[in-house]
């Protein structure tokens, strides 16, 4: 089976070689520029606060099943972290949504290299996205 995704757009941000590691540590801005075929679908979108992006991680490297994460130094399971390099090399960040000016949507907390291509965009609803968790092996290893 073969699975194709088309990028809706591109994000644009200051991060040409490394971003933050998760956009919770983030406060930089950025522009998510939709291609105009899909301006459309942004109706209603700037009624959020906070968007879901989807992304695919272009500049991955070659992925390997156990990686060393940041804040361990121990080799982790790939689906028990959040490296870039991925069997299907996909992100996903939560950010805020400040202003939409035509197909420019323009975000805060950013964690993503800029030119990254965008795969989709959802709006990030609190009684849907905001669950209690545990944090596995990262547990007291987080500070704000």
């Amino acid at each position: 089976m073969e699975i194709i995704y088309k990028p809706i757009g591109i994000i644009h941000t200051p991060f040409k070689d490394m971003a933050p590691i998760q956009p919770i540590f983030s406060d930089e801005k950025g522009v998510v520029e939709i291609y105009e075929e899909y301006r459309e679908g942004l109706k209603d979108l700037e009624e959020f606060s906070h968007i879901i992006l989807v992304y695919h991680f272009h500049l991955s490297k070659p992925y390997k099943l156990h990686a060393k994460p940041y804040l361990s130094d121990e080799l982790k399971g790939i689906f028990a972290i959040r490296s870039p390099n991925r069997p299907n090399p996909i992100g996903i960040s939560v950010v805020k949504l400040e202003r939409i000016d035509g197909t420019k949507i323009f975000v805060r907390n950013v964690d993503i290299l800029d030119g990254t291509p965008l795969l989709d965009i959802k709006p990030y609803v609190p009684e849907f996205d905001c669950v209690e968790a545990t944090s596995g092996w990262l547990t007291g290893k987080i500070k704000r």
